[in-house]
């Protein structure tokens, strides 16, 4: 599948929000990834960062899903979501060692077809692949304090420049700097790479290819001395794949890296935007 990823992740990309009661709400990002079950059969799998659900106290969470009308305009329709059962037990999976967590949705079918294929998601071999380093510049989409782009409910698209060294490999660096304001309600947003005036080198056969590939998702951000120090923490979308795997099969291998905390790391916290609905 041939992917404009700019545009196909503006759709792919949905608001994840939870009324806390008292006229203010919760907020975070998630992403859908169209993946295969285990009897072969297409399914759609929301994923964010863990934090942005256990931040969350109740049962049932809302997606913003949009609707194209017909007159060219867009409608936003959220939807529930049920992230726990009615005793408090977890529907969504989550890796053992990093802030990623996946769920399976029926989406409608307009955003089950917009749902990302995984194969988009990075690995180790993606990032030497494409020699991603120091100063290349990432996209992000999110929802900064629950903002929207519009009131169809569209994501907000930034981006930021990777801002450390070495990216690669993902056990022993788990997690890579952006140049790039985070703010509450980022959290679970996709990092990707737009070409990147980068092309695969291809063979006899097939031309060069663009550089489309889903490096990570926003799970923090950079304070020091309660500054922020407008820098984003991404973990690499490794991760993202592993937790997929975990979905269906529990004992699926996973990557154990060592937590590489950064001083003032703290993450981009859906608590922290609740902002009046």
């Amino acid at each position: 599948m041939n992917v404009d990823l700019s545009v196909e992740l503006m759709h792919a990309t949905v608001q994840l929000e939870q009324p806390l009661g008292n006229g203010t709400r919760t907020v975070g990002t998630g992403f859908l990834i169209s993946d295969t079950a285990p009897d072969g059969r297409p399914r759609t799998v929301l994923v964010t960062a863990n934090h942005v659900f256990r931040m969350m106290p109740g049962q049932v969470a809302r997606i913003g899903y949009r609707v194209a009308n017909p007159n060219g305009s867009w409608s936003y329709t959220p939807q529930p979501l049920h992230i726990r059962d009615p005793g408090g037990q977890e529907l969504w999976t989550h890796h053992p060692s990093r802030d990623v967590a996946a769920i399976v949705i029926s989406a409608p079918p307009e955003f089950a077809k917009a749902a990302i294929p995984k194969d988009y998601l990075a690995s180790d071999d993606t990032f030497t692949q494409y020699q991603v380093e120091a100063g290349d510049e990432l996209m992000a989409l999110g929802f900064p304090r629950g903002l929207a782009a519009n009131q169809a409910g569209f994501p907000i698209l930034r981006s930021g420049r990777i801002a450390s060294y070495p990216v690669a490999p993902a056990k022993i660096f788990p997690t890579f700097l952006l140049d790039f304001s985070v703010f509450p309600g980022n959290s679970g947003g996709p990092v990707f790479m737009h070409n990147g005036g980068r092309r695969t080198p291809g063979d006899a056969t097939q031309p060069p290819r663009d550089a489309e590939f889903i490096a990570g998702l926003l799970t923090q951000q950079v304070e020091l001395n309660n500054e922020r120090l407008e820098i984003g923490i991404v973990t690499h979308a490794k991760y993202i794949r592993e937790t997929i795997d975990l979905v269906d099969n529990p004992a699926a291998p996973v990557t154990i890296a060592a937590s590489e905390p950064v001083t003032g790391a703290r993450a981009a916290s859906a608590e922290e935007a609740a902002t009046p609905n």
